[in-house]
């Protein structure tokens, strides 16, 4: 079987490299990453280092927003399976940067979704976001209760879904979109609450906790979000459709589908930064400011769909996630935080 997956130098699509080729069966990986400076590229040709030489697995520098580069290496490799991960990361980042958003998000994945009309795969695998879900939508979230986006970054996730929708109804390509709920552990983001606070707190450095501390995240452990993603890769049933959001009507039958990948166990910011603490040995800087306009007061995911359609149960607690976590930041970044860009 061949699988592409889009993102392969990111946190989460190294890691899903990784454990399909350790799954017998699935003979070809291609990865494809333009390997931007969003955030350091030490950190995403590091990751890729631990892909190289492994049996079954290729590396293409491209990007996904390049359409003609993109429709030639779907036409050429002829995936089973596309695994999309790779789009501009980042809430406050887009307030400031939106053009980098509407090439990746919005024009990158147009061009995947009609390559992939082009030369269907099996099944077509998008990352979305719990940010899609805006403001005063009740927890735990539920797929078809979503709102308004709160950031420019939610709205392209948000559009994605739509886009994808389309696809799936107009030309009959199998779609899933994932949201994820606070992704952390080995390898990951470092602009991301958990990599930067550990490593704020090793270095001594301040801490800002908007909201007072108050805002409550559900921070799911990687090894739990790559098991739902291969599963719901991997099924064979058919994808029914999204109940529609309040005032949103949608035609009957598509192969389109949309989940929640979380922990479904929200926490305080507040308690977190303790954690952290209580794992590092030493004591945070803390400074309380008020709420941000592009964050949501709590975000929990509601497993109801994800457990019925393929038995997704997150096992990793935070506790343990963060132990695995702060393991990792002191070797790769060192007794200090501060040992690599």
């Amino acid at each position: 079987m061949k699988i592409l997956v889009t993102g392969a130098a990111g946190f989460v699509g190294s890691h899903v490299c990784q454990r399909l080729l350790t799954q017998p069966g699935h003979a070809e990986v291609l990865g494809i990453d333009n390997v931007n400076d969003y955030y350091p590229v030490a950190l995403k040709e590091a990751r890729l280092a631990r892909l190289e030489g492994k049996e079954g697995f290729r590396f293409v520098r491209a990007d996904f927003a390049d359409a003609p580069a993109l429709h030639a290496l779907v036409a050429g490799f002829k995936p089973d399976i596309i695994v999309h991960l790779g789009a501009q990361a980042g809430v406050r980042y887009s307030l400031t940067n939106p053009e980098a958003y509407v090439q990746s998000n919005l024009v990158g994945f147009a061009n995947l979704l009609e390559a992939a009309h082009r030369h269907p795969p099996q099944h077509l695998v998008f990352a979305s976001s719990s940010s899609v879900y805006g403001a005063g939508v009740p927890t735990p979230f539920r797929e078809e209760a979503v709102s308004e986006p709160l950031s420019f970054y939610a709205a392209t996730k948000r559009a994605n879904e739509h886009m994808a929708f389309s696809y799936a109804h107009v030309h009959g390509l199998r779609c899933t979109g994932l949201r994820f709920f606070t992704v952390y552990g080995p390898w990951g983001r470092p602009d991301m609450t958990p990599i930067l606070f550990a490593r704020a707190i090793l270095a001594g450095q301040k801490i800002k906790l908007w909201n007072y501390g108050k805002y409550r995240r559900d921070f799911t452990y990687i090894d739990d979000i790559v098991d739902g993603i291969l599963r719901l890769a991997f099924s064979s049933r058919p994808a029914p459709v999204v109940p529609p959001a309040t005032g949103e009507a949608r035609p009957p039958a598509a192969p389109y589908d949309v989940f929640n990948i979380g922990n479904h166990r929200p926490v305080e910011m507040l308690l977190f930064v303790q954690m952290l603490e209580s794992l590092l040995g030493r004591k945070a800087d803390i400074e309380l400011l008020p709420p941000q306009p592009t964050e949501m007061p709590e975000t929990c995911a509601d497993l109801t769909r994800i457990a019925a359609a393929v038995g997704y149960a997150p096992k990793t607690s935070l506790e343990d996630g963060l132990r695995h976590l702060v393991a990792w930041v002191r070797d790769y970044y060192g007794p200090t935080g501060a040992g690599r860009a």
